[in-house]
């Protein structure tokens, strides 16, 4: 299973040192193994896994949302491959696409732990945000960091996002409820 546009072109953005592009139902082994390595790391920023969180099945059902929110419109997931030799290195989304009045979308990112601090993250969502408001022509894009995830608030900060406030217990994360940080960047804002 690929993930594909209407014109069954598949989806690929390119970056400085990045490919960005939906995941394969035979990208698994590769994800897999970079989330299980990496989940040490990246657990303490996001919602607590589910048993069978790293199962094919599981993935499957994860490719099956994916396709859906780009049907629909509501979201663009993106693996993120280190471009001079293909190796998965983390994900970059786009969720929660609203258009009408709001024209906004929620962006979510994590590298794999032996990719951090090399840029993949930052190429990755300096492209991804030259999509949503090149190609998607939205007009804002927003994201939340837990308070003491200072390499992502200086990675937003970096990149043109600006601080709007804390958001009291927004996101459920490894279990509890957790206070966050609020950004925002708006297509007039120059991406960094």
């Amino acid at each position: 299973m690929a993930l594909w546009r209407d014109d069954n072109q598949e989806l690929v953005l390119w970056g400085e040192g990045v490919r960005l592009r939906p995941p394969h139902a035979d990208d698994y082994e590769a994800w897999a193994k970079l989330r299980y390595a990496s989940r040490r790391h990246t657990e303490r920023w996001e919602p607590a896994w589910s048993e069978d969180e790293l199962s094919r099945s599981a993935y499957r059902r994860r490719l099956r949302r994916y396709q859906t929110d780009l049907d629909n419109g509501t979201g663009y997931p993106f693996f993120v491959f280190r471009k001079d030799d293909d190796v998965l290195v983390g994900a970059c989304n786009l969720n929660n696409v609203r258009r009408g009045v709001l024209q906004t979308a929620d962006l979510g990112y994590w590298i794999g732990a032996p990719y951090v601090r090399r840029g993949h993250a930052r190429a990755a969502v300096r492209r991804v945000l030259h999509h949503a408001f090149e190609t998607l022509r939205l007009h804002r894009v927003e994201a939340a960091t837990r308070l003491e995830n200072e390499a992502s608030r200086a990675l937003l900060e970096s990149l043109g996002f600006t601080r709007e406030g804390r958001s009291r217990e927004f996101l459920k994360i490894h279990g509890e409820w957790r206070d966050h940080d609020r950004f925002a960047i708006l297509s007039s804002d120059p991406i960094r």
